[in-house]
């Protein structure tokens, strides 16, 4: 073929994913998977990546090549190095995302090779290699001072079609230090032999890592001449990682990932997607699986009602949001009609609950009133004191099927309450047949809900039997009443209607 100038063709960044866990994958690895025209992931590398990768780059191309232990669906190395070839030719920006580091045991100098030998540009990307980040993580540093000062890292998985292993496992069991030993489940009863006929103790402490870094997490501690046995027993599969030597005996006091509260906990979010990524984030920090299942999609509804009533702002003199989806669709509004926060100046405003309250500050704009009970009732107690409510006019911005709490209660003070149904919780099942398959199996220890329509949503999405297998945690006595109704057993309420609230109450079901 003619040859291309460099800037025909595009580039190839051979990228790090890391271990699993997405919070450990590099800046610059999330900026490239951001902008690319293509990712190739592989196997290991955390599909929770490359599906955030879709939201924030929609037009993206993802190719699976990774190997599966020599199944039909496993791409081959010299595929592989000739797809990158080709897309690269194309004029493609690729992110090949590997597991770990490209270059610890991931193959990426050979992809590497491939493509300078072929001209197509490429940039590596290093990432967070499994052989330090899963001992982290089970409380196990690679290096200690006064315990161990090198640290080797091998493979446990050589190339079979060599005629004997390039490993010297008597000089390494000589050698002293931490001893890594990445994809060795199968080989790993030959290598403890060696190790020990080679003169290391029987009594060196070793353990393996199973999904290191994931929630799914498993360690087993164990001694070089009892690790094999334990791994079986256990029923430890690859991918794992086994440490061997004195710092393994550090996780008894610096273990730290799997002593977090929620650790081993599965836990379904079942609050609209758009919303879920705070309550999301605080459960997996605190150790939990989180199932994040968006029961419910916010659709708008017709914008003219809206449109009207801020036509003539000023005759209101009080503004009531009832969550934080009522605030998104207003300032849509505001904003298409060319206006900013000004157009709410000598508005009063009341919020039902700090998440609200939170939303509309974050536009400039403080609520006048937030009650100590984020309901509609204790809003209506809160305006119901003060003077410059009774014979006022309200402007009322909710959801399709919202209680009529509120417009009643304030028409009955003398407000005359002109109420827009901005927006309206659409049922959804993304992720719900997953979901089905957890409840059957009764892997699901606990559901979250912040609201009654994302009960709604759940039931319809997931059917009305298995709904009422999980216990659930609800943010308060409004979604608690929707839950029993649905039969399904309320086993903690948030004393206050925020996610704080309800990650509160999930930490005292869990422990209960």
């Amino acid at each position: 073929m003619p040859e291309q100038s460099k800037s025909e063709l595009g580039i190839v960044y051979l990228a790090g994913a890391g271990p699993g866990d997405p919070g450990l994958l590099t800046v610059r690895a999330r900026d490239l998977l951001a902008t690319c025209d293509v990712i190739a992931t592989d196997a290991l590398a955390n599909p929770v990546i490359v599906a955030a990768a879709r939201v924030s780059n929609p037009g993206v191309e993802v190719l699976d090549v990774g190997k599966r232990g020599g199944s039909a669906a496993s791409a081959s190395q010299d595929d592989i190095n000739a797809l990158l070839v080709r897309l690269g030719r194309e004029g493609k920006r690729i992110v090949r995302l590997k597991g770990g580091d490209p270059l610890v045991f991931g193959r990426g100098s050979e992809e590497a090779q491939a493509l300078a030998a072929a001209g197509v540009p490429f940039e590596i990307v290093p990432g967070v290699t499994a052989g330090v980040a899963a001992p982290a993580y089970a409380g196990i540093p690679v290096t200690h001072r006064g315990v161990a000062t090198a640290v080797t890292f091998v493979t446990g998985h050589e190339d079979p079609s060599k005629p004997e292993t390039q490993t010297d496992w008597s000089a390494l069991a000589r050698a002293g230090g931490t001893i890594v030993l990445y994809m060795g489940v199968k080989t790993l009863p030959r290598i403890a032999t060696a190790l020990m006929n080679g003169g290391m103790s029987s009594d060196t402490p070793a353990a393996a890592v199973q999904w290191g870094t994931h929630a799914k997490q498993r360690t087993v501690s164990a001694t070089i001449s009892t690790i094999a046995d334990a791994v079986a027993r256990d029923g430890l599969g690859a991918p794992v990682i086994t440490v061997i030597g004195d710092v393994v005996a550090l996780r008894k006091e610096i273990g730290w990932f799997e002593a977090r509260p929620l650790f081993g906990k599965r836990i379904v979010v079942t609050r609209a997607s758009a919303q879920a990524g705070g309550l999301r984030a605080r459960l997996a920090e605190l150790g939990a699986k989180v199932l994040d299942v968006p029961a419910l999609r916010i659709e708008p509804l017709d914008s003219a009602p809206l449109r009207v009533a801020l036509a003539s702002i000023g005759e209101y003199g009080w503004l009531v949001l009832t969550s934080q989806n009522a605030v998104a669709m207003l300032w849509d509004a505001i904003r298409a009609a060319g206006r900013d926060s000004r157009a709410l100046a000598g508005l009063r405003v009341a919020c039902v609950g700090r998440s609200t309250a939170d939303a509309l500050l974050a536009h400039g704009i403080a609520a006048d009133v937030m009650p100590a009970r984020f309901v509609a009732e204790g809003v209506l107690a809160e305006m119901a004191k003060r003077a410059d409510v009774r014979g006022a006019r309200v402007l009322y911005v909710a959801a399709e099927g919202a209680r009529d709490v509120l417009p009643s209660g304030l028409r009955e003070l003398g407000c005359t309450v002109d109420v827009v149904r901005a927006y309206r919780s659409v049922s959804t099942r993304v992720g719900a047949e997953s979901l089905r398959g957890e409840l059957e199996r009764g892997d699901v220890d606990l559901a979250t809900f912040a609201s009654a329509s994302a009960v709604r949503g759940y039931v319809e999405a997931v059917g009305g039997e298995l709904a009422r297998r999980a216990p659930a945690v609800s943010i308060g006595p409004v979604t608690s009443d929707a839950l029993r109704a649905a039969g399904i057993d309320v086993v903690a309420e948030a004393s206050e209607a925020s996610v704080d609230g309800l990650v509160a109450a999930t930490l005292v079901a869990a422990v209960e």
